[in-house]
């Protein structure tokens, strides 16, 4: 489906019911924005592994401008965190709808604490997981990629910081070559079909990330002051791109946030502990866990 919105068109999804049967009445279900990473990436990687939580919420998935199958017309230079702000904010009101649980991961927990601290008010839950308020996170990244990272994924990388990717293909195998440094599951073989089918855009990637990327500037945290709502922070402790530190630091700075540490994950915690990651969403909106999702307890800090 597509909403034309501002001066884009946004492709967006949805998943499970609204309106549910509840005795004598139609009960109405929390509606959940899911909020893709990248840049340069779409929603699909979300697919099927979220379904668990249509249980309890309907889900909307929608793609960044200038990525995925929405409208990649415009000017370039508006593919940046603050416009993708304000496309959340304006899909959700094309969509008639009222306070809204927002899951944003790595470059979608940006857009999704930016948008929290700016509209506080269209904002019932906030859970980020795996991502950065400012861009420490790439200097950082680069340190622990030296560490770890093999030669062919240091010399693949050096495309990301210098802003090189030209094709599709070209991002493709970026995170076919890094796929085991995102998660500790990853299999080539497995993971083939998935990164076939995901509609890579290297130019926003390049503008988030290159030598003057936006993702090099921004900081978030002067603006945590206007969160109000509940908020969830979940990290993973082997992740390269937005290691723990990072996360642990937007806990500190949000007074009454939880936090929890997935400890065998990297970045991607949805392919390395699904099952647990699935019951600590649920758990935090406020949903039965006991749905084949496992337990959710804590391995980090909460306050």
């Amino acid at each position: 489906m597509y909403a034309r919105i501002r001066d884009t068109t946004i492709y967006f999804d949805i998943d499970g019911m609204g309106l549910v049967p509840d005795g004598p009445r139609m009960r109405e279900r929390p509606v959940a924005f899911v909020i893709h990473g990248g840049p340069g990436s779409d929603h699909s990687g979300f697919k099927p592994g979220y379904t668990p939580l249509t249980r309890a919420m309907q889900l909307v998935y929608f793609d960044h401008r200038g990525q995925g199958r929405s409208a990649r017309d415009g000017d370039p230079a508006r593919w940046t965190l603050d416009e993708n702000v304000e496309d959340m904010e304006a899909l959700r009101r094309h969509l008639g709808l009222g306070p809204i649980v927002s899951i944003g991961t790595s470059y979608g927990g940006m857009v999704g604490m930016a948008h929290a601290a700016r509209y506080p008010d269209a904002v019932s839950h906030l859970i980020l997981i795996v991502t950065a308020a400012h861009g420490g996170f790439i200097r950082r990244a680069r340190e622990i990629l030296a560490e770890r990272g093999t030669a062919e994924q240091q010399a693949i990388t050096a495309s990301l910081w210098d802003g090189g990717f030209r094709s599709e293909e070209d991002v493709r195998r970026f995170h076919t070559v890094m796929g085991p440094l995102y998660s500790r599951r990853f299999d080539a073989e497995k993971a083939r079909p998935a990164l076939a089918r995901l509609p890579y855009a290297p130019e926003p990637l390049n503008r988030a990330f290159g030598p003057d990327g936006f993702l090099r500037r921004f900081d978030l945290r002067p603006e945590f002051a206007r969160i109000t709502a509940p908020t969830l922070i979940i990290a993973g402790r082997h992740d390269w791109i937005c290691p723990p530190e990072f996360s642990e630091e937007i806990h500190r700075l949000i007074p009454g946030s939880q936090f929890q540490v997935f400890e065998d994950s990297s970045h991607s915690i949805r392919a390395d502990e699904p099952e647990r990651l699935m019951a600590a969403i649920l758990g935090f909106v406020g949903a039965p866990t006991g749905i084949g999702c496992g337990g959710a307890g804590s391995r980090g800090g909460a306050r």
